[in-house]
């Protein structure tokens, strides 16, 4: 396998640090995502910020449908030369694509090393667009993984490890040292896989509403869950926060790193329908 390094200097490239490009070069660590991801034959893949097409490879080996979807004109230049079987480029904001609108299909798998400054971003969007995404696995930073597969009660537990437990089983597969990249980043990275449930950990009475909850409880971690929730008064006041505590059997005075995401989705449906609930 071809170098990230020798690939660039063949093109008369750089990688761009402003973009957070570090391109993975470990033949190993690129087979074991793709097999984390474990495409069926055919299955449509959209592969979010491929660069110089080292993940893409293994993705269409396996005989995936693999859509690229690259917004550095560079890197697609270097794809339509490399022309890799089985893949289509589309140029295009990992932070906005809508995934099964892109690929074609009414549902995809998702993979790709993503830029550090990007995650959150494109992890709302699987969470958005969690009804046509089967499975993700992404490299991300080592911290921002152990964060997403945290236990209830640790430190790394926070708003992104509710949301997305809701919905998923999170898998903290391997760590990925930085000297794999080129350029090597600052930090250690891993992979994680998203798996999407059959069905939510529990029901919930209004998605945007559970999500504002969430944030609010999340947006003061020294201070009680009450005091939290009490900082979004547009979802409820607080004595309804407080009413909606009791109701669901949660003590006002814990703190939001110790609530499942169970019990998050039964505090906002302890809040009532949301029409009766809503202010200004």
């Amino acid at each position: 396998m071809e170098s990230p390094r020798d690939i660039l200097k063949r093109h008369g490239l750089h990688a761009k640090y402003s973009w957070g490009q570090n391109f993975l070069g470990s033949e190993r660590a690129l087979r074991d995502i793709a097999d984390a991801l474990a495409p069926r034959e055919a299955e449509p893949v959209v592969e979010l910020g491929p660069g110089l097409g080292h993940l893409t490879r293994f993705l269409a080996a396996t005989g995936a449908k693999v859509t690229a979807v690259e917004k550095d004109r560079d890197m697609i230049a270097v794809l339509e030369k490399e022309a890799i079987p089985g893949v289509r480029v589309v140029s295009g904001n990992a932070a906005t694509v809508d995934f099964a609108q892109v690929a074609g299909a009414p549902e995809v798998a998702v993979a790709g090393n993503l830029p550090y400054h990007l995650t959150s971003s494109i992890l709302f969007q699987v969470l958005e667009q969690r009804a046509h995404v089967s499975r993700a696995v992404f490299t991300l930073q080592k911290e921002v993984v152990e964060r997403l597969a945290a236990e209830p009660g640790t430190r790394d537990y926070g708003l992104l490890t509710v949301l997305l437990g809701l919905y998923f089983d999170v898998e903290h597969l391997f760590t990925l040292e930085a000297r794999l990249f080129h350029p090597p980043p600052k930090v250690d990275s891993a992979v994680v896989r998203l798996t999407r449930l059959k069905a939510p950990r529990a029901p919930v009475v209004d998605e945007e509403r559970f999500i504002r909850v969430v944030k609010a409880a999340f947006s003061h971690r020294r201070k009680t869950l009450l005091n939290s929730l009490k900082s979004d008064r547009t979802v409820a006041t607080p004595e309804q926060y407080a009413q909606a505590l009791e109701a669901a059997g949660i003590d006002p005075g814990r703190r939001a790193e110790t609530l499942s995401p169970q019990e998050f989705a039964a505090l906002e449906r302890a809040l009532g329908p949301v029409a009766e609930r809503r202010e200004g």
